[in-house]
């Protein structure tokens, strides 16, 4: 037999960025245990709408963990009362039923709000604009076995590429810091031969364009490999701090 829950949301609600937010209450019956978290938000917003009241405005896409815009603050977690998860993949079985939720953007000077839920991420866009990428000609795709690389850097590689930039880790930080994210798209390029060939420009140019944009400085307390969804390892810090100061020494 389905499970269903009664629960009290305490919404964030904001017009944009420079009004002046609050917190509104709304009642949400009958909500199915196997529902996710989005799921339940449609339905808050289908209520609404049958109230001629405004919806609530939240970011999602895929739904299913990839691509990072599910971007919320809940209970005081980003993404909520799970581990390893975005809010797509977060179920309302981990609610009791008549509890209160409460229900916030990231909060953070480089994402402004723009409305309700919405933050405004580009900030991660300029950043990799300014260097997460290889722009050097490496000529054709070359077999999968070309070019050796030590199993352990690939290995490494692969799970720093797997950020999909959501911004949790910004969201957890106390200062607001982005050297998880930053950290992670320098590392997967830092440790293939494609990408050391640009190594200490990017490494430069990411970090300014991360200071520029009002990020806060990391102070390794841990937070943002904690709430990252993808298991991002606090170690791509250490290696993008590595990778800086190189690139300094050699200027």
């Amino acid at each position: 037999m389905e499970k269903t829950i009664n629960l009290t949301l305490k919404v964030w609600r904001q017009n944009g960025p420079k009004e002046k937010g609050r917190f509104e209450t709304f009642k949400v019956s009958n909500i199915s245990t196997d529902s996710s978290f989005l799921e339940m938000m449609d339905i808050l917003n289908e209520q609404l709408i049958s109230e001629n009241k405004e919806p609530v405005a939240f970011d999602h896409d895929c739904r299913e963990g990839i691509c990072g815009m599910c971007s919320l603050y809940i209970n005081g977690r980003p993404h909520g009362p799970d581990d390893d998860v975005t809010t797509c993949q977060l179920h309302m079985r981990k609610f009791k039923d008549g509890e209160t939720v409460t229900i916030e953007p990231w909060r953070a000077a480089a994402f402004p709000i723009i409305k309700d839920l919405i933050v405004d991420r580009s900030a991660f866009d300029k950043i990799i604009a300014a260097g997460g990428y290889v722009s050097v000609n490496t000529g054709g795709v070359p077999d999968a076995n070309a070019i050796p690389i030590p199993k352990p850097d690939a290995d490494d590689a692969m799970d720093a590429a797997s950020c999909i930039g959501c911004g949790a880790c910004v969201a957890a930080c106390k200062n607001s810091s982005a050297m998880l994210f930053v950290s992670a798209k320098v590392s997967h390029l830092a440790l293939l031969p494609q990408g050391r060939v640009e190594a200490a420009r990017r490494a430069k140019a990411m970090v300014a364009k991360m200071d520029e944009l009002g990020f806060g400085g990391c102070t390794n307390t841990g937070a943002c490999e904690v709430e990252c969804p993808k298991n991002i390892s606090i170690a791509n810090i250490a290696r993008l701090n590595r990778e800086y100061l190189v690139a300094r020494l050699g200027e």
